[in-house]
């Protein structure tokens, strides 16, 4: 790749780190506006809203095989999305955003399971080494009141690991365009939310200027442009500079979260996420082993 193209690249990776990582920050905010069951419905409807307009732009609106588009769906956006708002309920931004960016290290364990994919022996430290960090962040020690919405988080980045590697397989057996699946995926997804929503009873939503600035930050920004930029940058940087956005990420969101919302970190709290940070640097760094 020439150099101007791989910097380029490199720029929309970081744009694209800078709207994931403020983006943890428009979604503790906006529940000041509406439940969380009804933004998150919200959010992906209008998110696969604008993908689909994309892909009828592109003339490419034939969707691909429902079963495993159905079962992404259910888990990256409906379990993803549904835990990691109600775990901002009553969590911090910021380590909600940590919490949930676990992603890789679960992505680790069912891959083994679901593809056969034996972890390497630097995966394993890093597992090993994240959970060390976890302990530190979670401070089982302060009771379970502060425990539920970080277990919540890490739910939820269980969640989106079974609907990544889900999604991986079915990129390895099916001729799939990234920009469709994840558009037809986050329409399942965004179905199931709406039925939730309509189950669970909350507050009535104020569709206020800063609800709907919220809302449009998410559909337009971190479920439209966001994913397309992704799927740019996957096809032109090697998978350990793009995976570096798994690292990026939720640390941004804990500066963010410190610098808008006053979330300041204990101490153990701040050496959890290093602890952590460190274990994302290792993980992102190998690609996983050959199918046992």
């Amino acid at each position: 790749m020439p150099d101007t193209a791989r910097r380029n690249a490199v720029l929309l990776l970081a744009l694209l780190s800078l709207i994931w990582s403020y983006n943890w920050i428009v979604m503790k905010q906006a529940l000041r506006y509406a439940g969380p069951f009804e933004f998150a419905a919200w959010r992906c409807a209008l998110g696969a809203c604008v993908l689909f307009a994309v892909l009828a732009w592109r003339r490419r609106l034939r969707p691909p095989r429902l079963a495993p588009v159905v079962a992404i769906g259910l888990a990256q956006t409906l379990g993803f999305t549904a835990l990691v708002q109600l775990a901002l309920v009553e969590g911090g931004a910021g380590k909600t955003a940590l919490l949930a960016y676990t992603m890789p290290f679960w992505a680790v364990l069912v891959a083994w399971r679901v593809l056969r994919e034996r972890p390497t022996r630097v995966q394993a430290v890093s597992l090993a080494v994240a959970f060390a960090g976890l302990v530190l962040v979670l401070e089982p020690w302060r009771g379970i009141g502060a425990l539920a919405p970080s277990l919540l988080a890490i739910a939820g980045g269980l969640t989106w690991a079974v609907g990544m590697v889900l999604s991986k397989r079915a990129f390895l057996h099916h001729r799939i365009d990234a920009v469709s699946l994840t558009a037809w995926q986050m329409l399942f997804g965004a179905l199931g939310l709406v039925i939730v929503a309509l189950c669970v009873h909350e507050r009535p939503i104020d569709w206020s200027g800063p609800f709907l600035a919220a809302l449009a930050y998410n559909a337009v920004l971190a479920s439209g442009l966001a994913w397309l930029l992704w799927s740019w940058v996957v096809e032109r940087l090697p998978t350990a500079v793009a995976g570096l956005s798994s690292l990026a990420i939720p640390m941004l969101g804990v500066l963010f979260a410190w610098a808008v919302l006053g979330e300041r970190p204990s101490a153990s709290e701040a050496a959890g996420i290093l602890v952590v940070g460190s274990a994302l640097a290792m993980v992102s760094r190998r690609r996983p082993a050959r199918a046992a």
